[in-house]
């Protein structure tokens, strides 16, 4: 849909305020230039105004003041989209940062989470009764924006994506109304959407998980050279480990830690990190798996409670900084792909940047292609790699690198990638990214959203 934007009057503003418990910011507000910014730097947009809802009512009066306004709809939870999508120029900002409540059923294993909690809301909510499900590998990470995408973690070979342990979820749509979906009984072409299909069908404003007996975990993270064969044999180790050893495989260039040697400071390597979460007695198997990948630099893998996991990164990954990301799915990781990732590896651009390669095989496996929308279950690796960097100079050299990096990758790779690791610049993917779950989520948009009013997305157009 394209719209001629009308900017809001005062009155129309103060009318907003007067309907919502929340706050409404606008550019004549002191809280404005904080309140605009996103996680990604490089997004520097001016919405008309900023609603910090309170509650899904507030959401609600959000969404129709934005139709009723036409102006762009920007939606916020964690506020991590790499491609800027939690804000927008002259138009709307719906920031869920203030609804951010979970709550635990310990008896039935679920949690009920407001769409504003990010990961380490969620995970030190649960973790109190033992209990965990799928979620990221940054705790600042909203869950509404990973579980709309899909949800790779630290736990996805044993329980499947974030995705396949939503339970049920609360959704504001392009109306303006509430809704209730779930698999069998309410909306169930919607609840299906929303499992993979972005943000294109709604705002939402909680989501019902199924949590699994998950207390401490072994994790950190193990160093090796920047070595094709530590890769390869990654991949051979993964392909035969127990489902409860989930690991990435990282390059990176080796940060300053008091136990990798300072000799590797600022020197490309390899990484592995490890999450296990079988039992203690096993642990030093895991180890051997560990050693048995190359030369070991630098390790840190002992017992930890699983919240840790998910904070390993947040120091070196705060916001502010520029990114400018993508991604592929692969059904293996070739010779040929672990070959680019070693040149590129060579070049890596900052301390910030790296590349993270997620399997997703296990339980992501046991759920079909068309179970949810999440499309590729028959991949069996998803890359992500790109630029993160703090000076913003660096750009147009970045911007490069990460695009050619693409380039000499598409070979060896999937023609798409998982939705939540694409620049603002991958919407000529999307049909690709849902392959052949596209049409049915194209006929779900026209259903929910017939003027496409949630398009700033990776946007499957009604």
């Amino acid at each position: 849909m394209t719209t001629l934007t009308t900017q809001p009057t005062d009155l129309a503003l103060d009318l907003l305020r007067a309907t919502v418990h929340g706050d409404v910011i606008t550019p004549a507000d002191p809280a404005y230039d904080e309140a605009r910014r996103v996680y990604n730097a490089i997004h520097d947009r001016n919405p008309a105004a900023i609603v910090r809802a309170a509650g899904a009512a507030d959401v609600i009066a959000a969404v129709r003041f934005a139709r009723d306004h036409d102006l762009p709809l920007a939606v916020r939870g964690g506020s991590h989209a790499v491609a800027g999508y939690g804000t927008c120029d002259g138009g709307l900002v719906a920031d869920l940062s203030r609804m951010r409540a979970v709550r635990v059923d310990p008896e039935a294993r679920t949690a009920r989470a407001e769409g504003g909690c990010t990961w380490g809301d969620f995970n030190h909510a649960t973790h109190a009764f033992g209990l965990a499900t799928t979620g990221g590998v940054v705790s600042t990470t909203g869950i509404g924006g990973l579980t709309l995408g899909g949800g790779m973690g630290h736990l996805s070979r044993r329980y499947g994506l974030s995705c396949d342990n939503l339970i049920s979820a609360d959704v504001v749509t392009a109306e303006g109304t509430l809704l209730t979906c779930d698999a069998d009984q309410h909306h169930p072409d919607l609840f299906w959407a929303l499992r993979g299909g972005g943000g294109n069908y709604g705002i939402v404003t909680s989501f019902k998980f199924r949590l699994h007996p998950v207390s401490d975990i072994l994790g950190g993270p193990t160093f090796y050279p920047l070595d094709g064969d530590v890769a390869r044999r990654w991949r051979d180790m993964n392909a035969e480990a127990p489902e409860e050893f989930n690991s990435l495989f990282a390059v990176l260039l080796g940060p300053q830690l008091p136990f990798l040697p300072e000799r590797w400071h600022g020197r490309a390597v390899c990484a592995v990190l490890t999450c296990f979460s079988g039992p203690a007695d096993e642990d030093d198997k895991i180890r051997g798996r560990l050693d048995a990948l190359g030369p070991v630099i630098g390790q840190y893998v002992d017992r930890m409670p699983y919240p840790v996991i998910n904070t390993l990164f947040d120091e070196d990954l705060p916001p502010g900084l520029y990114h400018y990301w993508k991604g592929n799915f692969s059904s293996e990781l070739t010779d040929g792909a672990i070959d680019v990732h070693m040149t590129y590896g060579a070049t890596i651009p900052s301390m910030e940047s790296d590349t993270v390669i997620f399997p997703i095989d296990g339980a992501c496996h046991r759920v079909g292609g068309e179970d949810t929308a999440f499309a590729y279950r028959d991949a069996a690796f998803s890359a992500a790699f790109g630029a993160s960097y703090a000076d913003p100079a660096d750009t147009e050299h970045n911007i490069a690198w990460t695009r050619a990096y693409d380039e000499a990758l598409r070979p060896h790779t999937e023609e798409a990638g998982y939705i939540n690791f694409m620049a603002a610049d991958d919407q000529d993917r999307v049909r690709a990214n849902y392959r052949q779950n596209y049409d049915r989520l194209r006929a779900i948009k026209r259903q929910y959203d017939p003027q496409n009013v949630f398009r700033m997305n990776h946007n499957i157009a009604p």
